[in-house]
């Protein structure tokens, strides 16, 4: 039972003070972010960016000046081999409340400490054409990669990261930690090489993803057989089933061995997550991860050279919940989190 000596110095404290009046430093720092005075903005209000970032949708004809991270939506889902509607991604994704300001694992607040704008959507010049949109993505994120801006996507089908890939990779390949109930190291099929189920065997392929620099973690469902490249080429992948067998921690640091020092994409699919957790996906796969797990292994990340990353595959239309938009913007923002502290890195 707390004695009269400390619940007299709680309340000499806390009794007359506000919901704005943080005392810890830490946080403290967190909440000057978010208060002015006893007032801060309402979650529900205004219309909705990512995490609340600041709106630019200029940034494109402005060549990203002044930004350090780009928040850019991807509303594109022709490369889908099942359900369709991870087009309407980005929007149910901008319109989860309170997602941040706060990583309190990491120890972030990275929409303030960065910055950091929502660019908008990516323009593409054909809702019809596979081929064009993805002529489309390399050459926009081209342009963001030539600012020296780092890249926080949200999809759209999981093809969009190939083209994401080939803008990064153009003068030195990179590694890549992806979190997927799937490999997506597929052919061709039906006469597109650009599908989602195949974006990173045309990357290894095109030069510009290190299949000895990448680990596939989740990876489970009937399409086993199409992923004999991933084990052919040099890429660590780990099941579903081997998650409970390894443990987080051991997963972790074999990520971390995997991609080494150099420079590193985070791609998160949703359907890496169980269904019980992520319904509102495309392709799901029973026997996935919880949110907690995932999490858990984006936050061992810590400290890698994180050069831009990806959530994708939520479709809304079957998250009658909401809970995997939820989902993904959490994962997007623990991403962001991450690439915090790995530009804090470089500047130091």
């Amino acid at each position: 039972m707390i004695d009269d000596k400390r619940l007299d110095s709680l309340r000499q404290k806390y009794e007359n003070a506000s919901g704005g009046d943080v005392f810890d430093p830490e946080f403290r720092r967190v909440a000057d972010t978010v208060f002015s005075g006893e007032r801060r903005k309402w979650p529900f209000a205004e219309p909705g960016t990512f995490f609340g970032a600041p709106y630019q949708p200029n940034a494109y004809a402005e060549h990203f000046k002044g930004l350090d991270v780009a928040l850019i939506g991807v509303p594109m889902d022709l490369g889908v081999t099942n359900r369709a509607g991870a087009r309407l991604g980005p929007r149910a994704v901008r319109a989860i409340e309170r997602i941040g300001p706060f990583e309190h694992v990491l120890r972030r607040t990275p929409v303030s400490s960065l910055k950091v704008a929502d660019v908008g959507d990516i323009p593409f010049r054909s809702r019809f054409s596979l081929e064009a949109c993805h002529e489309d993505l390399f050459d926009y994120y081209s342009k963001i990669v030539d600012a020296g801006v780092i890249p926080v996507s949200c999809g759209g089908d999981h093809s969009i990261t190939g083209s994401i890939l080939k803008a990064l990779g153009r003068s030195k390949p990179v590694g890549m930690v992806h979190i997927d109930a799937h490999c997506d190291t597929s052919g061709p099929y039906e006469g597109s090489k650009f599908h989602h189920g195949g974006p990173f065997r045309k990357a290894v392929l095109d030069g510009v993803l290190d299949p000895e620099r990448v680990i596939q973690i989740g990876i489970r469902g009937g399409a086993e057989y199409l992923w004999e490249f991933s084990y052919e080429s040099g890429m660590t992948v780990i099941h579903g089933e081997e998650i409970p067998k390894l443990g987080i921690e051991a997963i972790i640091a074999k990520a971390r061995a995997v991609v080494g020092d150099g420079p590193v994409y985070v791609s998160f699919d949703v359907d890496s997550l169980d269904p019980a957790f992520a319904p509102g996906t495309g392709t799901p796969e029973i026997g996935g991860l919880t949110t907690r797990e995932a999490l858990e292994i984006l936050r061992g990340l810590k400290g890698l050279n994180i050069v831009g990353g990806d959530v994708v595959e939520v479709a809304p239309q079957y998250d009658a919940t909401s809970n995997t938009a939820q989902a993904g913007a959490q994962m997007m923002f623990t991403i962001l989190s991450l690439i915090d502290i790995a530009i804090e890195q470089r500047r130091a």
